[in-house]
C-alpha cells in the first residue's frame, strides 16, 4: 500500500466539496472525468457543474498532474523536483455581441478573482446549425479559461473551498449579465 499522492488528496477535497453543494441543492453536477492517461501516466480530473436555478453557465474545475510530478512524489525525489498539480477553472456561456460581452465578462471575472488568474476567452460558432437558423441574432459559444500559472500541493488544500466558492460566485455573475 502506498500513500495517496498530492493529486489524489486534492481531488478528494474538491470532489467532496462540490458534491456537498450538489447534495445541498445549490448546484447540479453535470459531468465528471477521472482519467489516467496510460500513454504518459498522467492524471486528469474534471468536475463540471451549474447553478441549480439557472443552467445558462457551466463551470468546471480541472486538476492535472503530469508524469514528472507523480513520479518524483512516488519515488520521493522532492530534492530534485517539487511535485504538484495544476488547477484550471473554465466556464462556458453563450454570447451574442462578442466585443461588448467578452469585455464585460473579462472585467467581471477580474473583479471576482482579484486580477490573479490569466483569463482567456475562446469564442466559436457552429456554422449551419438548426439552432442558429431559428435565432434572429446568432449566438456564439464562449469558453473562458482561468490559468493560475503555478502548481499547488497539500499546502493549499484549505484554499480549495475558496476556489469552489469563487467558481460558484462567477457562475452566478455570468448568469446575471
Amino acid at each position: 500500500m502506498f500513500d495517496p499522492t498530492i493529486y489524489e488528496n486534492l481531488k478528494v477535497v474538491i470532489e467532496g466539496a462540490v458534491y456537498d453543494l450538489d447534495l445541498a441543492g445549490v448546484i447540479d453536477v453535470t459531468n465528471r472525468i477521472d482519467r489516467v492517461e496510460l500513454s504518459t501516466m498522467s492524471r486528469n480530473y474534471m468536475i463540471q457543474f451549474q447553478a441549480k436555478e439557472d443552467d445558462s453557465t457551466l463551470g468546471e474545475i480541472r486538476l492535472v498532474a503530469d508524469t514528472k510530478d507523480l513520479a518524483s512524489e512516488i519515488l520521493e525525489q522532492e530534492d530534485e523536483y517539487t511535485p504538484g498539480c495544476l488547477v484550471r477553472v473554465r466556464f462556458q456561456v453563450k454570447v451574442e455581441n462578442i466585443e461588448e460581452e467578452c469585455a464585460e465578462i473579462n472585467k467581471c471575472l477580474q473583479d471576482i478573482w482579484g486580477h490573479r488568474p490569466h483569463i482567456q476567452q475562446k469564442v466559436s460558432y457552429l456554422y449551419d446549425s438548426v439552432e442558429q437558423e431559428l435565432l434572429l441574432m446568432p449566438s456564439y459559444n464562449n469558453e473562458i479559461s482561468l490559468e493560475f500559472g503555478r502548481k499547488i500541493d497539500e499546502g493549499q488544500i484549505d484554499d480549495m473551498r475558496e476556489l469552489i466558492d469563487l467558481t460558484l460566485h462567477s457562475i452566478h455573475a455570468l448568469n446575471e449579465r
